[in-house]
């Protein structure tokens, strides 16, 4: 369970990836699995909800500030 403090905003798969210190290509590896959950990736940002489910995931990125608001 994610802390229910933190706030998300939207961001893109370029920040996500930077957040969690990795590839963009090893980001999409990571969440292929999670595909149905997060929903679709439109208007090239994850919304603030898909934000948390990704963090719900993998946890909580090194980089905090880039997803939260």
């Amino acid at each position: 369970m994610i802390d229910t403090t933190l706030h998300f905003k939207a961001v893109n798969k370029t920040t996500v990836a930077l957040a969690y210190n990795v590839s963009g290509r090893t980001l999409n590896k990571w969440l292929k699995p999670f595909e149905k959950e997060i929903g679709l990736y439109s208007g090239g940002c994850y919304n603030p909800k898909q934000v948390a489910t990704i963090v719900e995931h993998l946890g909580i990125p090194e980089e905090t500030n880039l997803l939260c608001v």
